[in-house]
């Protein structure tokens, strides 16, 4: 209970746990998906020309 001057504001209740009509799957989108071998330095340049980064 959250009171102000002695008077209920607001009452804190835990939420209600959200039932899921099924459960998530994991890696349905396996090989469809690539990441690039340079995807850590993508745009390096620019965000170093951009923010003065040495």
């Amino acid at each position: 209970m959250i009171a102000k001057a002695g008077k209920p504001m607001a009452k804190i209740v835990p939420l209600e746990p959200r039932h899921a009509s099924s459960p998530r799957r994991l890696g349905f989108r396996a090989g469809e998906i690539t990441v690039p071998d340079d995807f850590d330095r993508m745009g390096r340049d620019e965000v170093t020309r951009r923010f003065g980064i040495k």
